[in-house]
């Protein structure tokens, strides 16, 4: 079988490759897909959302909803393919994130997110264990800050290609079972949150998706102590500090979002407006973005019985 994540299968390699390169778009308009309403997608909307995420692991959003509705990115992650919500332990009871500066009480403050400070590059996740890996995510932006805020984006195939064609080591070493290990998070009852350790990189053969798990933090992390990882590690910080061609950095306003199969991004520092501070929802999922393939399939085979498409 062909497998473009074996690293003895070159040609297997080369086609993934050369495909992936193909098909990636060279500035931020390439990914942008105008929504009438992201709460009731049209047939044309929804596959220039799944081919733009099947491309490029993302696609941006813009529409002219512009509510408070935590059912905005609910509805939206529904329609393509994504129901199986993280409810994390600081979402709201709904399963969704408010990602906003937290007032001075409970535990929000005490993480980054949940401030007005810049966020390392990062997947969303990279501490959760490998059979709860978050897949896919759903950012929607209700206020923008007053300055600042911005998002840089990358998809982390292009990453994956980096580090291959520079030295193949390098996959291995990140590839490995104990490349990268979380230390336990621990609150006043214990262990909030054992220990997890796992790879960066985890490939499906079977259909060619790649997930990955990083963080650039250097607390609360501890890379593998061999000079293969240490210089891959060292690679992929200076690739993502670089103007790479595929880094994309935007800042989204009221009514737009990101919807990505859990792409690297970061966030700059901001500053907010007090009388209307900055306010994204975030939906996190253990699902990938559907294929829209599959989901033609899924629509074609509801419309002949009559069930309408989902």
């Amino acid at each position: 079988m062909n497998n473009p994540f074996d690293l003895t299968q070159a040609d297997a390699y080369q086609l993934w490759r050369d495909t992936k390169l193909s098909l990636q778009p060279s500035q931020p308009v390439d990914l942008m897909v105008d929504l009438a309403d992201p709460r009731l997608l049209s047939n044309e909307e929804r596959f220039a959302l799944l081919q733009r995420c099947t491309e490029a692991n993302m696609a941006i959003y813009r529409s002219p909803i512009v509510s408070e509705d935590k059912a905005i990115p609910l509805a939206l992650g529904h329609q393509l393919g994504l129901h199986r919500l993280d409810g994390n332990w600081l979402a709201d009871e709904d399963g969704i994130s408010p990602i906003a500066v937290a007032a001075p009480v409970g535990d929000r403050p005490a993480f980054i997110p949940y401030t007005n400070r810049p966020i390392k590059w990062h997947t969303d996740g990279y501490y959760q264990p490998t059979h709860r890996l978050i897949q896919a995510m759903v950012l929607h932006c209700v206020r923008p800050a007053v300055s600042g805020g911005e998002t840089a984006l990358m998809n982390h195939d292009m990453a994956y290609i980096a580090l291959r064609d520079a030295n193949p080591d390098w996959i291995r070493a990140l590839m490995a079972p104990d490349a990268m290990t979380i230390p336990e998070r621990l609150d006043d009852d214990g262990v909030a949150r054992p220990e997890q350790t796992g790879p960066v990189f985890i490939a499906n053969p079977k259909n060619g998706e790649l997930h990955m798990r990083y963080t650039a933090r250097t607390r609360s992390i501890e890379w593998k102590n061999d000079s293969s990882t240490r210089d891959a590690v060292a690679f992929l910080s200076e690739l993502l500090a670089s103007d790479s061609p595929h880094i994309f950095r935007l800042c989204l306003q009221p009514g737009m979002g990101l919807v990505c199969n859990n792409v690297l991004h970061d966030r700059a520092s901001f500053v907010d407006d007090p009388q209307q501070p900055r306010l994204l929802y975030r939906a996190r999922y253990l699902d990938r973005i559907a294929d829209p393939k599959i989901y033609a399939k899924s629509s074609s085979e509801a419309l002949q019985q009559g069930i309408g498409s989902y």
